[in-house]
């Protein structure tokens, strides 16, 4: 059985792959952020320079994508906030089962972010723009939901093929 694992591991570099990608648009997107914000906080304090009137929503989308890019990227590392006071309580196989259960929980609200965040940036998006930038869809102020969900999806299936590999391996190995 191990054999098994050892060839579905060769996919482990996708997974890499798709969280450098991940994390490197959050750092780009975090870069661009603190560029625009000095903008405009320089513009206030220059008298002669006016900021320019799309910062604020742009910055605010900016930010909309890497709360919920990074909560993907949480995912995959494991660094969400748990309840552990109870886990020297409990029986190792009880967490085991809370754990898989949550990424059950998780996979799930991934699904609801894909289906219904690509539902609201297609017709929310489409009925208006942003208001500095008329020439701006919407749409993209919620395409990050969407994109969040295929990135929780991805890693949520790596975490179930964890759970699997270490509860096989571990009997096997008794």
């Amino acid at each position: 059985m191990e054999g098994i694992f050892n060839q579905i591991d060769k996919i482990k570099p996708l997974y890499d792959m798709t969280y450098k990608v991940m994390l490197f648009i959050c750092k780009l997107l975090l870069v661009a952020d603190i560029l625009i914000t000095s903008i405009a906080v320089a513009c206030r304090y220059i008298p002669f320079v006016t900021a320019p009137a799309w910062c604020e929503e742009i910055v605010l989308t900016l930010m909309a994508y890497m709360a919920v890019l990074s909560a993907a990227l949480a995912i995959r590392r494991g660094a969400h906030i748990r309840m552990t006071a109870l886990d020297s309580y409990l029986p190792k196989v009880v967490i085991k089962a809370l754990d898989i259960l949550n990424d059950v929980f998780v996979f799930g609200l991934a699904l609801v972010m894909i289906t219904v965040g690509w539902k609201y940036a297609l017709k929310l998006g489409s009925m208006g723009s942003y208001t500095s930038v008329p020439f701006l869809s919407r749409f993209w102020l919620y395409f990050p939901i969407p994109v969040a969900g295929v990135a929780m999806v991805v890693f949520e299936i790596e975490a179930f093929y964890n759970h699997i590999k270490s509860i096989v391996i571990k009997e096997e190995n008794k």
